[in-house]
């Protein structure tokens, strides 16, 4: 379902990794690990089309995602290492600029009953500034509650939680691989995932 083939990636003069291959079916999970430095968050943004690499292909369903462009954006969900919420919105307006930004519906309703899955029950109205580093995260994270979209492109997903907070982390990629979705995650921290459906990349240092 989503593939790469021989991905190499340079950053400036510097050649980050080569030879990057991989294969995930649907309901797998590709688990990306390394040192700081070694390529993780660049290795996701090619994932996600943000950038392009220097030799090498990726798949989704078959098809290059160099050609499909918005069609293949429409199905990824990319939560990037930082947060992406913004200091000045509350966590309930910055949800629901995520799901418009997503292009998936959501109402206000939905987007509370989310945070409130979290742990935000209370704290939906306040500005994103007053939230704790690991509500951020929560904040963030909450979009896995909402959305639809089958690929899920996580960088460091659990960084600043708590361990309940990672439980529901947790019990969220088990629905998602259930349903068939795809993974591809980078983590220091360590995550317990459904029997049978993890593979390990390890980027050379």
């Amino acid at each position: 379902m989503l593939s790469a083939t021989q991905l190499e990636c340079v950053r400036g003069d510097r050649r980050l990794f080569s030879d990057v291959s991989f294969a995930i079916d649907p309901g797998g999970l590709l688990h990306v690990e390394g040192r700081n430095g070694c390529g993780k968050t660049s290795l996701m943004r090619l994932l996600c089309g943000l950038s392009r690499p220097e030799r090498g292909q990726i798949r989704w369903r078959g098809a290059p995602i160099s050609e499909l462009g918005e069609e293949y954006r429409a199905d990824v969900l990319y939560l990037a290492h930082s947060n992406g919420v913004k200091d000045e919105l509350s966590a309930l307006e910055n949800l629901l600029a995520s799901a418009r930004i997503g292009g998936e519906p959501l109402s206000e309703d939905g987007a509370r009953e989310a945070l409130a899955a979290l742990g935000l029950h209370g704290r939906e109205d306040l500005p994103a500034k007053l939230l704790s580093q690991g509500q951020k995260r929560r904040v963030a994270l909450a979009r896995l509650t909402t959305t639809r979209k089958p690929l899920w492109l996580l960088d460091e997903p659990v960084a600043s939680l708590d361990r309940s907070a990672a439980t529901w982390f947790e019990s969220m990629l088990a629905t998602h691989l259930g349903r068939g979705g795809v993974v591809v995650l980078t983590t220091h921290q360590e995550v317990c995932t459904p029997s049978g459906s993890s593979q390990h990349l390890r980027l050379a240092d």
